[in-house]
């Protein structure tokens, strides 16, 4: 039974009364080399060469965890390219990051733009030039009309690593009517756990079209480079015990320095790697430390960590792992502040001891392992995070300890990547 359209038909209006305020918030990011006008599925630049898989991811956090996809569906489908589409400009220094690292003839084959805005005749033009074999949307990227305009033109819609947290169905059973017409559109769905699968369900996404495969989270790559690439902070921090705190939120950023604060009382030496989420941020929270009174040390203007040195401050893209890999703990950001969490297992992977905060709905699905294997530990408040890292660079053997555990939940649940390669073999075979 056909889905009624007048639910988005109403959100397509919606959109273009707000267009001057979407318009505002989309014109921040940009970037040089690429035309504003992709926003409204024109001038998308090169396309590689059809037949082509469409992939898209929202922002930088969401391309991490698609690269094993990136790189399985590159290997497995050699006669297709991939062309990649992001939100943001993180996003799309991402893309770029791993393209840079691709063999010659497979960088000819993986092309970036950014994502039209969801007006109608956007998402019509963009799916008319480029023409997909397979539109794969990462996560919970529901866009009515792109959806709408990918059936009217016969083109498959696979959703992948499919995750809706409590929050964000709630909101979106308040939208049930054009979520429906939306899902009615997927052509598979590959959640990530059950009760993701039940939540899209209940949403309007039919059942047969809905199988559970596990998350691609826990298909980290190798991470020998990355160990190799921290080798020479590990020789300039050895002798201090150091924590690094990776994509932290507004308002986070001062309950770590209040928690590291505490820690000096009983590690004098210690030093705090602060790593903020995202780049616009990155010269508000330096002027946080410096008004606070830390000596600050930042890596973009590759100032050396000196003995004096207690903060040292990340704001570099693409080298979070990097600094997890040579810290002796790591605290994952967007935990101590509402916002849902990021990836515990980026530094689960590389062996370290993992500590965050509560608010964690957004990654609860490969947190509980970790936490039922007590290889992340739930702080509520700064002072219980500074005793949780002075616990545990009391006892390096137990935090050393405490990563292995880490690494091998990591490696016991992969398994989602050969399992969405698979399902989606039949459009692309």
């Amino acid at each position: 039974m056909a889905s009624p359209m007048w639910p988005r038909l109403l959100y397509s209006a919606a959109l273009y009364v707000l267009s001057p305020l979407i318009g505002w918030r989309i014109w921040r990011e940009q970037v040089l080399t690429y035309s504003r006008l992709q926003r409204l599925g024109m001038r998308l630049g090169t396309l590689p060469p059809a037949p082509r898989i469409w992939l898209h991811c929202a922002s930088v956090g969401e391309v991490r965890s698609a690269r094993p996809l990136i790189e399985g569906l590159l290997a497995r489908y050699p006669q297709h390219s991939l062309l990649l589409t992001t939100m943001t400009a993180t996003g799309a220094q991402q893309v770029q990051a791993i393209a840079s690292e691709q063999t010659a003839t497979d960088q000819v084959r993986l092309a970036h733009c950014f994502l039209p805005l969801d007006f109608p005749g956007a998402a019509k033009r963009f799916i008319t030039r480029v023409q997909p074999t397979l539109a794969i949307l990462f996560e919970t990227e529901l866009w009515p009309n792109l959806l709408h305009a990918c059936h009217q033109q016969a083109v498959p819609v696979a959703v992948v690593n499919g995750r809706l947290s409590p929050r964000a169905f709630a909101r979106y059973q308040r939208l049930r009517p054009l979520m429906a017409g939306a899902l009615a559109n997927v052509t598979w769905l590959a959640a990530k756990s059950a009760q993701d699968a039940e939540r899209f369900q209940a949403l309007g996404c039919r059942a047969e079209v809905t199988c559970v495969v596990g998350s691609l989270k826990f298909e980290i790559p190798s991470q020998e480079k990355t160990l190799k690439k921290s080798e020479h902070l590990l020789q300039n921090w050895s002798a201090r015990p150091v924590w690094v705190a990776g994509s932290t939120r507004d308002g986070e950023e001062a309950l770590l320095l209040k928690a590291h604060r505490q820690l000096l009382k009983r590690f004098p030496t210690a030093l705090l790697v602060l790593v903020p989420r995202h780049p616009q941020r990155f010269d508000d929270v330096a002027k946080l430390c410096a008004q606070s009174g830390w000596v600050l040390s930042r890596r973009s203007q590759q100032e050396a960590v000196t003995p004096q040195t207690q903060v040292y401050l990340g704001d570099t893209l693409g080298e979070l792992a990097m600094l997890y890999a040579a810290g002796s703990v790591a605290y994952v950001g967007g935990s101590l502040v509402p916002v849902g969490g990021h990836n515990v297992l980026e530094p689960a992977a590389l062996g370290k001891p993992v500590l965050c905060g509560s608010s964690l709905e957004n990654f609860s699905d490969v947190a509980e392992p970790l936490i039922a294997a007590g290889a992340l530990s739930v702080v509520e408040t700064p002072d219980a995070l500074a005793d949780a890292l002075a616990e545990l660079l009391a006892n390096p053997q137990h935090a050393q300890h405490i990563g292995h555990v880490g690494r091998d939940v990591v490696e016991t649940h992969r398994g989602a990547l050969a399992r969405t390669l698979d399902g989606l073999s039949q459009w692309l075979t």
